[in-house]
């Protein structure tokens, strides 16, 4: 039985201004729950139909006889280290296991109407978790500076997309799935980008908000301390097809109806176009043309490799 204590704080979520507050967003349905918890988020309540929790014990009870039977006597017999799964307001990057970590407290068995009367989904999933805001949303340069720069030192081959004012909650969501999808592992956000914790955002990620770093910063002073090539698509550009692309590079993504500001555009030093080749065709959404140009980053750098330039 929920309360509606309950079902107020968790419909007030919705809002900016509460998540802020509280420090708290929420995540819905099997997958996206599922991935978060994998990821060592741990939450701070949980809302479950019995269906969902009978499919947990059973992962569990599975999980626990795989175990045992992969263990040694000896190793059955020496003592546990500390189960406790770190949490993401501790570490930039999440653990990962095998199987979600069970949160610390018992969820909240609901009913399918009382799942209904908190979900923001027009066909609730089972289950419905709210969870602490990860500790690398930040909006001081410094840290995410020395991050980022460990971050490419630390991976050769790695990209980073960098956000110029993207409003629809669908794109960023869409944009966060295509960078967990390409391996890309932080997305950078100015200010004015749509808010990465909220409901519609975390939904359309389907889960992969659990893999993908998301820092908000002011964009045009992140680009000005890089020191690997920042690319982007303008009208202006060259076609993307026909370039070597580098490894190593910040691809940067401008707003839905403007494209990259005019203040971010000086900092470009790579102005990729991705050819049209229908005249009269709409414009490409900006999800749909950020999958392109990650797919021809990743399809440069493995030609490269093949042929041996590397």
């Amino acid at each position: 039985m929920i309360s509606k204590n309950q079902i107020k704080f968790v419909k007030q979520l919705e809002m900016k201004k509460y998540r802020q507050r509280e420090g708290l967003f929420v995540a819905e349905g099997p997958k996206v729950v599922g991935d978060l918890l994998t990821a060592g988020y741990t939450p701070h309540a949980l809302f479950a139909t019995e269906e969902w929790i009978q499919h947990q014990h059973s992962q569990q009870s599975q999980s626990s006889q795989s175990s045992q039977h992969s263990q040694s006597p000896q190793q059955s017999q020496s003592p546990q280290s500390s189960q406790h799964s770190q949490s993401p307001q501790h570490s930039q990057s999440p653990q990962h296991s095998q199987q979600p970590q069970p949160p610390q407290s018992s969820p909240t068995l609901v009913t399918p109407d009382e799942l209904r009367k908190l979900s923001f989904l027009q066909h609730p999933q089972q289950v419905l978790a709210v969870f602490p805001h990860p500790s690398f949303l930040s909006s001081h340069l410094s840290p995410l500076t020395s991050h980022l720069s460990s971050h490419l030192t630390s991976h050769p081959s790695s990209l980073t997309l960098a956000l110029d004012d993207i409003q629809d909650p669908g794109n960023l969501g869409t944009i966060i799935r295509i960078a967990d999808w390409f391996g890309i592992d932080s997305v950078v956000c100015s200010y004015d980008t749509a808010d990465a914790w909220s409901p519609k955002v975390v939904q359309a990620t389907m889960g992969s908000i659990a893999r993908v770093n998301i820092v908000y910063t002011d964009l045009k002073e992140y680009l000005s301390h890089a020191t690997i090539p920042i690319c982007g698509t303008l009208l202006d550009g060259e076609n993307i097809y026909a370039q070597e692309l580098p490894r190593e590079a910040i691809i940067v993504m401008g707003n839905e109806g403007n494209g990259i500001s005019p203040a971010i555009r000086p900092l470009i030093t790579h102005r990729l176009l991705i050819p049209q080749f229908r005249p009269g065709a709409e414009s490409l959404n900006v999800a749909i043309a950020t999958a392109i140009t990650c797919s021809e980053f990743r399809r440069s750098a493995g030609q490269q490799l093949h042929e041996g330039n590397i």
